[in-house]
């Protein structure tokens, strides 16, 4: 299509010099699906190295929850870092008092909650399967296909979105069972409610092959986030929550990418009532700093023992600046406008759906929105989707994908409605593109 705001051809002369340099000295590893090379960002809107203007609804993969640069973060860093860049967690300042303090407010927990912080959701994730061991003195876990919880070995070993994270790894950490998470829309066992039978799978684990004596803790994202931007049923989570109290299983909820206001509510979990006992954040809560927080209930995380759990860049007083002032602009709006736009933006897709055949199922909350692309014949159109990414981006929207064919829309919690409608163009005209590029015509 024709886009002013796009001056080269895609990647442009100096994105591409850019590339060849890096494809010399930086790891192959990483996941990298078209070649957008940035200069700078404001808002959503991000320009590349050639001066071309893109809407970004990545948002670092949910991480820029306050769009790119907002003068109150950066105003917020500024300060820090002209005091002091690093102290290590072996002492005290006041960002990292006062985030934990903010944490401690807002967690969903219903009753007192300390923080461990740290840098990043892995990291979070770990902290949160070694508090679970810790007090509990048990062993096992209970993961769920689809989950994607990290790629250090701890959280590897809950991570199952893709068989290609953990392949040539083997073997992770012992002792995760993985059960299937409840999808209405690709259902995996017989009947109606596909929460209630996943419930009926743990149980039966318990009764045959895991002990629930056996295990610390169970670990769920509320909305999954690689998987799919799957939504579970009402009464899902609830029903892990009376499972664990039956138990004596502490529940974790890993609100990494759905956090701090990405749902159109602070947490996921609050949009169905229920509390965790252990929180994993990270991805949003430092407008684009890496900072990450694993949150448990006091009575918790006051077990543990001095030097039992640590870290060298905990509380890093520039990253927790950078959180201070994210909690603060999410709170003082941008949740409700993740709300309320969100809504719109899904009315939108909704609408786009009754024209493209291809589009089977449009789900999430709030500004986490997933459009699952399907074949003819229902199965996922994995190549739709990475076509439909691709022309996106040569169409000046930065998308990326989860599952095995979903559309996955994050963009930052204070994007307009106006742009949301000017994506939603371009979006149609990168699947009509797609769609003639598969095939399977406009």
């Amino acid at each position: 299509m024709s886009n002013p705001h796009l001056q080269t051809e895609l990647p442009g002369p100096n994105a591409r010099a850019l590339i060849a340099r890096d494809a010399e000295v930086i790891s192959p590893s990483y996941p990298r699906d078209y070649p957008f090379v940035m200069s700078h960002g404001r808002g959503t809107e991000v320009w590349d190295v050639d001066g071309n203007r893109f809407l970004d609804f990545a948002a670092g993969i949910a991480v820029c929850s306050t769009g790119h640069a907002h003068p109150q973060v950066v105003a917020a860093v500024t300060d820090a870092a002209s005091k002091f860049l690093h102290i290590s967690s072996d002492y005290w300042h006041e960002q990292m008092v006062g985030l934990g303090e903010r944490l401690a407010r807002i967690a969903p927990m219903g009753e007192p909650a300390m923080s461990f912080l740290c840098q990043s959701g892995t990291e979070a994730v770990e902290a949160a399967i070694k508090l679970a061991r810790y007090v509990t003195g048990r062993s096992r876990f209970i993961g769920f296909l689809g989950g994607f919880h990290g790629r250090t070995m701890g959280s590897l070993s809950f991570t199952s979105s893709k068989y290609t994270q953990q392949k040539g790894f083997n073997a992770t950490m012992p002792g995760v069972t993985h059960v299937p998470y409840p999808n209405r829309y690709r259902p995996l066992f017989a009947g109606n409610d596909q929460g209630a039978a996943v419930l009926d799978y743990i149980r039966m684990l318990f009764e045959r092959s895991v002990p629930p004596s056996d295990v610390a803790a169970i670990l769920v994202e509320p909305i999954q986030g690689e998987g799919g931007y799957v939504v579970p049923p009402d009464g899902f989570l609830a029903g892990l929550r009376a499972l664990c109290d039956q138990h004596g299983i502490l529940l974790i909820f890993d609100e990494v990418q759905s956090g701090i206001g990405r749902t159109g509510r602070m947490f996921a979990s609050q949009h169905w009532g229920v509390s965790p006992d252990i929180m994993t954040l990270a991805k949003g809560m430092g407008s684009g700093l890496p900072i990450g927080a694993m949150v448990a209930k006091k009575r918790l995380m006051s077990q543990w023992k001095r030097g039992a759990h640590g870290n060298t860049y905990g509380g890093n007083p520039i990253t927790c600046a950078a959180a201070n002032a994210t909690i603060d602009l999410v709170e003082g709006g941008m949740v409700g406008n993740a709300a309320t736009v969100g809504a719109h933006f899904t009315s939108a897709l909704h609408d786009l759906a009754r024209d493209f055949p291809c589009i089977g199922d449009v789900r999430g909350k709030g500004l986490m929105i997933g459009m699952e692309l399907i074949e003819t014949d229902g199965s996922p159109a994995r190549a739709l989707c990475d076509a439909v990414i691709t022309r996106a981006f040569h169409n000046g929207l930065l998308l990326l994908s989860c599952g095995t064919s979903t559309v996955r829309f994050m963009p930052p919690l204070d994007v307009k409605r106006e742009e949301v409608d000017e994506a939603m163009a371009l979006l149609r005209t990168s699947l009509q593109e797609a769609m003639v590029l598969s095939g399977r015509g406009a």
